[in-house]
Order: structure tokens, then C-alpha cells, then sequence
């Protein structure tokens, strides 16, 4: 096989299987070649250049080094095509996306930062600049700036991702659900962008914002697809050490839920025109993130995680209920069911008071008038309740999650504050309250601590108090709601 600078790595390995364990040798960073994801990632698109400038090496070195491999294995040298530009290193394509950040967030053009963007990162594949991305995020640049290269990074790749092929998922595959319910949230999303250009354009826009109230509370169910994003497959990807992706695109779903909020506040008062200012862009964006997930995020989640993985999350997103599309059929088609369990546990070893079972025990969790989670003294997620009418949602992706990630990056350090405030014994309590439309939500965390005084957890409780604020008088007979 020729081969040169502008070889595909992914190519290199299909024809010398051997070259994995010999990059990964040669050079610390290329130990990320092993991994499941970045082969069929970055793997696919980035070039013997790339991985030079990923690793800060100088390419010609690299390429003898490999040719050399090859032909201790093979017997014979391989004909080496000539290098036609110097690699760009990792540091400098750093530097560049923090210049292109810092024009944006000094109010630049927008297309003068794609097109310095698309010099930057040249030949590197989407998901390699998402890696850049969390490195940014790692180097202590907030999340809201990186979210800036979001719309760039994507504007920039969109001629090469509109040629990638369509996405395609058996029926029933998380993936097939989430594109079903991208086609109706994509037809609300245009159909607010033309109520709003009515509202603009019209003397008398009572009628088109009323039709908007009705958009708007079918574009309501966006927060069930984040919400399954959020709690099935950011969680996924944290398993594959890919942290700083979810964290921006979480950003970007909680920047539409408040202009959701926002624009159908103004629907709601008959403010046409902060409606007719505003709606464009929430509309806009609502595309934007379909585009996004079923050009990046869905297609780098297929290529990486396995069945087992995507019956979990199905397994997940059943829990948490759909709105938008309901799955069309089982996933995987056939589901082994295990037997049930025929051991009755006796008195559960341990428990302070009271001598109960296992299945007791899950029966009073799952029946208390309190959302229960507990994270554990490494900020792990450990536990948390199944009550039949939950506040939050959850499901069991969260399970062996750490907290950070299970929240959104504008709340992150709140959370962190809690947290480090509870481990140094600073305090015990923090507590919060908030409406959640007509219903009042007090939520309060406890610092677990054992006898000799030393941190092991936080326990969070979630109460809906509505109904408790109303209460007058006393009531001292029983009394059963009909």
C-alpha cells in the first residue's frame, strides 16, 4: 500500500492491523487509537498530518517510523507519497479556536470566524474538535464561551456532514425514536417561524399569536427529547471518557428552554412584538439542534456504543416516558426476560431499628412522598427513589454517574459549592424552593456524616409542598377523598 502524510489512519490500520500497538507505543496520545470511538471517529477522518499535530511530533519522523514498521512485518518498504504542508499542532489549533472564541465574544462576523475556523481545524473530523472543545472547557474556559463554536463548528462542517449518508436506525432503536420526533418538532419549529413572520407583518396579529400558544405547547415535548439526551446519552458518553460535548450542547438545550419560556410568555400576553423579535431565532435554533444531533451527535453515538448499551438506554428512556414519538417497535426485538427471584430475603443485617426485608424496604423508598437520591462521598450517584409521582426525572443511566454531570453547566457550581461545603463541614443543610408551574417544589440536601464525624455522602430530598401551603385549619377526624 502508498501511502504518505495525507493517508487516512483508519485506512493505515485496515491494511496493517499491527500499526495499532506500534502508534500506541511510539507515542502516548496515539493510545487513544484503541479506543472503540475514536477509531470509528476520529480514526475515519483524520490523516498521518493530523495524528502528527494531535501529538505535537514532527510528521516526517512519524512517517519513516511507520514505513519502518511496516517493513519489519511485511518484508519489504512501502512507497511513501510526499508531503505536501506542515502539520498543524494540537497547541496551535487550540490557540486559534480561542482566537476565533474571543473575536465572537467581542461581537465579529460571523462567517470571518467560520472561515478561521475552517483554516484552523482543516482536515480534523468533528469529533476531534469536540475533544478540543472539552479541552478547553478542561483548561478553565467557561462552557458558555465554548458554546460559542457550536454554530461555527457546525456552519463550518455543514457541506462535508450534508454529504455524509442518512442516518438509519431499525425501528425501535432509541435513535429511529429520536429522528421520529425530530420530523414533528422540526414541522412546529418552521410553522413557529411562519407565525412569527405574520405577527411582524400584520396590523392585527390576535389571530396568529393565539395559533402560536398552540405551536408552542406542541413544542412543549422538546423537553422530554433533552431530558432522554440528557439522562441516557450524555451519561453513555461519559463512559467513553467524552465529557465536554454534552456539556456544551446541555447549555444549548437550556438556552432554548428559556426562550421557549420567554416567547410563549409574549404569546400568552398578546406581545407581538417581543414574539415577532424573538420566535425567529428560538425557531431557528430548535433546527439548528436537530441538525446537530442527527449529523454529529446520533451518528458518533451509532458508530460507538454496542447493543447491549443501546438497549440500556431504551431500557432508560422507556422509564422516562415519550411525548413526541413513541417508539415503533421493541428494541432489541427479542428481550431475554429473566425468572423472577424466589428468595425471600429474612431481616436485612445492619439496620439500626426494625428488622424488615429487601422488598420492604424498596416498598417504603418507592412509596414516600419524597424524590430521594443519594451521592456518595466521591460525588457519585448511588441511589435514587421511584416514587410513582416523580418531580425530577430520572432513570438508571444516572446510576454510578458523578453528580457534576447529571446537571446543567449553569447550575454546576452551585452544585459544586453544596458539595464542598458539606465535605469540609462547613455546613449540613441546603436547602431551595421554586415553582414549577402551578406546583411548589421544596428541595433539600443533607450532608451524611458517620459516627466519627467523616463525609459519606448527600442525600437529596424533592417534595411537591402545594398542597402542605394550602392547608387552614386543623382536620382531626378521618376523612377519605371520594
Amino acid at each position: 500500500m502508498k501511502f504518505s502524510a495525507d493517508t487516512k489512519i483508519n485506512d493505515l490500520l485496515n491494511a496493517y492491523p499491527f500499526l495499532e500497538d506500534f502508534l500506541a507505543s511510539y507515542e502516548s496520545k496515539f493510545e487513544m487509537l484503541r479506543n472503540k470511538m475514536t477509531r470509528a471517529t476520529i480514526g475515519r477522518i483524520a490523516t498521518v498530518r493530523t495524528a502528527a499535530g494531535i501529538a505535537n511530533i514532527d510528521l516526517d519522523a512519524l512517517v519513516a517510523a511507520i514505513a519502518a514498521e511496516i517493513a519489519r512485518h511485511t518484508g519489504a518498504f512501502p512507497e511513501i507519497g510526499e508531503s505536501t504542508a506542515p502539520a498543524q499542532t494540537r497547541e496551535s489549533r487550540l490557540a486559534a479556536l480561542k482566537e476565533v472564541i474571543s473575536d465572537l465574544h467581542a461581537g465579529g462576523d460571523l462567517e470571518a470566524a467560520r472561515q478561521k475556523f475552517a483554516a484552523a481545524v482543516e482536515d480534523v473530523e468533528a469529533t476531534e474538535i469536540a475533544a478540543m472543545e472539552e479541552e478547553l472547557i478542561r483548561g478553565g474556559l467557561p462552557v458558555s464561551e465554548v458554546q460559542r463554536l457550536c454554530d461555527v463548528h457546525v456552519g463550518a462542517f455543514r457541506e462535508a456532514l450534508d454529504g455524509h449518508a442518512e442516518l438509519q436506525a431499525p425501528p425501535g432503536h432509541p435513535v429511529d425514536t429520536y429522528m421520529a420526533a425530530n420530523k414533528v418538532i422540526s414541522t412546529l419549529a418552521n410553522r413557529l417561524g411562519e407565525i412569527a413572520r405574520q405577527v411582524s407583518g400584520s396590523g392585527n396579529a390576535a389571530a396568529a399569536l393565539s395559533s402560536a400558544i398552540g405551536i408552542l405547547d406542541g413544542l412543549a415535548g422538546l423537553e422530554n427529547h433533552y431530558q432522554r439526551k440528557e439522562n441516557q446519552l450524555f451519561p453513555l458518553l461519559e463512559r467513553y471518557k467524552v465529557m465536554g460535548p454534552s456539556q456544551v450542547m446541555w447549555g444549548v438545550h437550556d438556552q432554548i428552554r428559556a426562550a421557549m419560556k420567554k416567547v410563549r410568555a409574549a404569546a400568552v400576553a398578546g406581545d407581538a412584538a417581543t414574539f415577532a423579535a424573538d420566535a425567529p431565532a428560538l425557531a431557528r435554533d430548535i433546527v439548528e439542534m436537530i441538525y446537530k444531533e442527527e449529523k454529529i451527535l446520533f451518528p458518533m453515538a451509532m458508530q460507538t456504543f454496542t447493543d447491549d448499551e443501546w438497549a440500556e438506554v431504551r431500557h432508560g428512556e422507556d422509564e422516562l416516558g415519550y411525548v413526541l414519538a413513541t417508539p415503533a417497535a421493541p428494541f432489541p426485538a427479542k428481550r431475554h426476560v429473566a425468572a423472577p427471584a424466589q428468595v425471600r430475603l429474612s431481616g436485612l443485617a445492619g439496620l439500626m431499628t426494625g428488622d424488615i426485608d429487601m422488598e420492604q424496604l424498596n416498598l417504603i423508598l418507592c412509596n414516600l412522598p419524597v424524590d430521594v437520591s443519594f451521592v456518595d462521598e466521591a460525588d457519585t450517584v448511588r441511589f435514587y427513589s421511584e416514587g410513582p409521582d416523580r418531580i425530577f426525572p430520572r432513570s438508571p443511566a444516572v446510576i454510578g454517574r458523578k453528580v457534576q454531570f447529571c446537571h446543567p453547566p449553569k447550575s454546576l457550581n452551585v452544585v459544586q459549592d453544596i458539595l464542598d461545603s458539606f465535605r469540609a463541614g462547613r455546613q449540613s443543610v441546603a436547602e431551595f424552593w421554586l415553582q414549577l408551574g402551578p406546583r411548589f417544589i421544596h428541595i433539600r440536601y443533607f450532608a451524611l456524616r458517620d459516627k466519627a464525624g467523616t463525609y459519606r455522602g448527600c442525600l437529596e430530598v424533592s417534595q411537591d409542598v402545594t398542597g402542605i401551603r394550602a392547608l387552614q385549619g386543623e382536620r382531626r377526624l378521618l376523612e377519605w377523598k371520594s
